[in-house]
């Protein structure tokens, strides 16, 4: 198969012929028909998140955001066969440990990440272990391309936003950062009801955001959004979203929240602040702010989750700005250190 591989950190990516995966007794081969270039795999590029554990043997193929159809499975995987329509969350779970039972798969530490701990969806073809537990059939109405919009910033932000901060129609959701889990927190808040103020530096993703149902935007350049979100909101939001991380988006964010809001955490932090930042912890305790963490989603939210798309509700496929071949991979990689684009770029040729 083809794979685009990382060799080396912040060097490009190569092309290369590897071995086509064999799978165990419980393990599916997924050929991928579309696999999305993530701000996540930048960070692996990068060689960041060591603060938290991640630790990367090279070289890896990347790509934790895909859609496909089922080529092989082991011989005790009963519920997939060759052909089904398939997506996976980026972490992957056992199914059996207590997390699982719980229904919170995503904080299963059994396999760890595609294509962190193990080769991804830069991939022709991609190794799942666990398959039982671990694929997610797509309806009929979900493409490919739809199943790699989804793969990691979209269900992140519907699990934070759905699941994790519980939003109400009505209610002020302000989104930091427009970046792909922002822009996806602006669509699923606003698809549900809420009233949503999206927060960026960036004129272009502002214009992103009001396309995709935001009522009011804010460059932080030019205004102090904590001021404008105060006035507009007559005291403050109900909910806050980092879709970011960096406290230059979390501390103003908490401050814009009412007494009794809720902030919801999406982005995790850079090399330079390595998950530490400062909060106004007294400010939280007076209000009585809660602050929410967020990883992932689990696979019991992703029936929700694809109804919601099937039905027309919600479309991540709207994101996608580009297809690209597996050689433009590089090229994306290098705009994100600028924070250069907009939208979700997603392989779909090798």
């Amino acid at each position: 198969m083809k794979a685009a591989v990382m060799t080396q950190f912040r060097e490009p990516l190569e092309i290369q012929e590897l071995p086509d995966p064999t799978p165990g007794p419980h393990d599916a081969v997924i050929r991928v028909e579309g696999c999305g270039v993530c701000r996540s795999d930048w960070h692996v590029w990068q060689g960041d998140w060591k603060w938290i554990g991640v630790e990367v043997n090279l070289p890896l193929v990347m790509g934790h955001e895909f859609g496909g159809v089922v080529e092989a499975v082991g011989t005790e995987v009963r519920n997939f066969r060759p052909g089904d329509r398939v997506t996976v969350p980026f972490h992957m779970s056992c199914g059996h440990c207590e997390y699982c039972y719980r229904g919170r798969s995503n904080l299963c530490p059994a396999h760890g990440v595609v294509g962190v701990n193990f080769h991804g969806g830069y991939g022709q073809l991609v190794l799942i272990p666990d398959a039982s537990v671990n694929l997610v059939r797509l309806p009929d109405e979900v493409d490919s391309l739809s199943a790699a919009a989804i793969g990691c910033r979209y269900m992140t932000a519907y699990h934070g936003v759905v699941d994790r901060i519980k939003i109400q129609p009505g209610e002020w959701a302000v989104v930091f950062g427009i970046g792909g889990v922002g822009i996806s927190a602006v669509q699923i808040a606003s698809s549900l009801g809420a009233q949503v103020v999206a927060v960026s530096t960036k004129y272009e993703k502002l214009t992103l955001a009001r396309n995709e149902g935001a009522v009011i935007t804010i460059n932080a350049s030019a205004d102090d959004p904590v001021a404008v979100i105060k006035d507009v909101t007559r005291g403050g939001a109900d909910v806050t979203i980092d879709a970011f991380g960096s406290s230059k988006t979390t501390i103003p964010a908490i401050r814009s929240l009412k007494r009794g809001g809720r902030h919801l955490q999406l982005g995790l932090t850079s090399k330079q602040e390595q998950g530490i930042i400062p909060l106004p912890v007294d400010a939280m305790v007076l209000q009585e702010i809660e602050f929410i963490g967020s990883l992932g989603c689990p696979v019991t939210s992703y029936p929700g989750l694809l109804a919601l798309i099937a039905r027309g509700k919600l479309n991540p496929k709207r994101l996608v700005k580009n297809t690209i071949t597996a050689d433009k991979i590089n090229q994306v990689l290098s705009s994100m250190t600028n924070f250069a684009t907009t939208g979700f770029h997603v392989i779909t040729d090798w």
